[in-house]
Formats: C-alpha cells, structure tokens, sequence
C-alpha cells in the first residue's frame, strides 16, 4: 500500500521512512529541506519503492500526491520551540496550517489513516507527573505547543466528521542519530567553537525526560501494525528524566573537557520553556511497546554521532 511521510528527510522522519521502506511498503516521501537533510535519507533515496518529492507544504498544492494513498505519517513541522516568538506566524503556518491543507488531501483523496507527531509540550505546565494523556490542560506556555494543539483539535474533528482512523503521538524530547536542534546540539556547537566556557539558559535544574528516535520509531510502528480504529492518543517517552545539569556532565566527560559553566537564575531557559516534563507512557506500554535504551545511552549515541557528523553543524 502507498505510505506518505510527510518531513521525510528530518530526524524522525528519515528513520521512520527507512524503517518504511526496508519493510517493502511503497512510500512518497514529502520535504522542503530547510531543516531536512537530503544526507539523511542516503540509506533509502535510491531504492525502488521509496519516491522522494521536495515540496513546500505551506505554499504548494499538495492534493495530487495524496492519490491513491492509505496511510499518512505527517512529521513534518517547525519545531524550533525557543524562538517562536520571534516568529510567531511560523507554528501557525507550518504546523497548524499544514496539518490543515494535510486534511483536507486526505478529505478529497479518501485516505483514511494519519499518523500524527505531536508533543509533550501541549501539557504545559502541569501539576501532575508523570503526566497522562488525559490530564487537565493548563495555559499553553509556548506558540509551538499551542501549534500542536490545534493540530490535535483538527485531526479529532476531521477524525470524527470524515470516519478517518487517527494517532496521536505526545512525544518527551527524542536524541539519537541525526539529532539536529535542542541542548545538546546547542551545547556541542558551543564547546566546539570555545571549549573553556559554557553559557547554559536558566539555571540547569530543568528536569526532563528523552527517548531515543529507535525507540519513538519502534512505538508508532507498534501502532501501525496494530490497525486499530478511532482516535487514539499516547504519550512517549520514559519513566525517568534528567536534568539539563546532568546532561552536561554527561556530555562534557564524553567530550574530554572541564569548561567553566555559567548558569542563568531563573527555572526556564525561556519563555515556553517547561521547567520538568515527564510523561505517563503506561497506555503505549499496554500494546506491548517497551523502550530499549536509557537516557544516558541515547546522550552517549547522540554526541558520537556529532563527532562523526560534525557537517551538521555547517549552515
């Protein structure tokens, strides 16, 4: 059956899409490569059942690519996080938006199945950890978590109003290979450039918790495969977290170096920035889904990754 994975170039993407297309699946894949990287899908761009198509999903029409179509896993999206309000129409555009003119192919092609990246950030600041999938939402702290949520909201209705089969997923931060934006990318990039000194946004004490991008592949997958139908929403992530502290020691030892750290006083690094995220994955356990690696495993892969691909850091 025809797959579209929309970012199919990005982090997560160009995993899924691999995984996608070694199984055999007919895949379409959708990317404007302004994040994507074209490097990252060398594993699977020439084999004959993946089509590669570089698409602005904003301003193009998207709706002949959809034809014939099954199944969307719809990855593509703005996830810059700290700078939104710089660019406050960027979450707007390229995330809710998007996920919009997503739709409404599906509406007009008569797809039926979307399987849709969200994040644990729609949770804002909650009151309670871990947190579930069906925890009181609080004010919304950030444009790209707000973002996400109308998305959820548009894919619910759509779900509901056209008989389609949706899947949400809420996911903690994810590291591992092809990791290109978030603190450990920022950190790295800095040490590389002055590895004496290290200015870190608020005061360290941020508690979160990572998965590894195997392990957030391997949970949708588990979904897929299950062909469940309705709406259905889980959350991703791990029964542990770390703090933004302990990842820089964690990264530092890796990097051989002792640099002077110099921390902001307050709890968020920035405006949207949640000070601890940790997310209640018993639902997704209950299909049988188990993470495989700790967080300190995927900070260990993550940075040897950079080291071998510092091109990634190069505009």
């Amino acid at each position: 059956m025809k797959i579209i994975v929309t970012g199919c170039a990005g982090f997560i993407g160009s995993h899924l899409t691999e995984y996608l297309v070694k199984c055999g699946y007919e895949v379409l894949g959708l990317d404007n490569l302004i994040t994507g990287k074209k490097k990252f899908m060398s594993n699977f761009i020439n084999k004959k059942n993946f089509d590669f198509k570089k698409v602005d999903l904003y301003k193009s029409n998207i709706n002949k690519y959809f034809a014939n179509a099954k199944t969307v896993f719809h990855l593509a999206a703005n996830a810059d996080v700290k700078n939104g309000l710089n660019n406050p129409d960027k979450d707007l555009k390229q995330n809710t938006i998007v996920t919009f003119k997503i739709l409404e192919a599906m509406r007009i092609n008569k797809v039926k199945n979307i399987y849709f990246s969200s994040t644990g950030s729609i949770y804002g600041e909650p009151d309670t950890f871990p947190t579930k999938e069906d925890a009181k939402f609080p004010i919304q702290t950030s444009l790209y978590g707000s973002s996400k949520l109308a998305c959820e909201g548009l894919i619910q209705a759509y779900s509901k109003g056209y008989n389609l089969n949706a899947f949400i997923f809420r996911f903690v931060s994810i590291f591992g290979p092809r990791y290109t934006h978030g603190h450990l990318f920022d950190f790295y990039k800095k040490l590389k450039k002055n590895p004496n000194i290290l200015n870190v946004l608020g005061d360290g004490y941020q508690s979160k918790s990572y998965l590894n991008v195997s392990d957030c592949v391997s949970a949708i997958i588990n979904i897929f495969k299950k062909k469940y139908k309705g709406v259905h929403i889980y959350n991703l992530g791990l029964n542990q977290y770390i703090t933004v502290r302990q990842s820089i020691a964690k990264l530092t030892k890796i990097m051989n170096l002792k640099p002077k750290l110099i921390f902001g006083k307050k709890k968020r690094g920035w405006i949207g920035d949640s000070p601890k995220i940790l997310l209640d994955i018993r639902k997704i356990k209950k299909t049988g889904w188990r993470p495989k690696k700790t967080i300190n495993e995927s900070i260990e892969e993550t940075v040897r990754y950079f080291t071998a691909n510092e091109w990634i850091f190069k505009k």
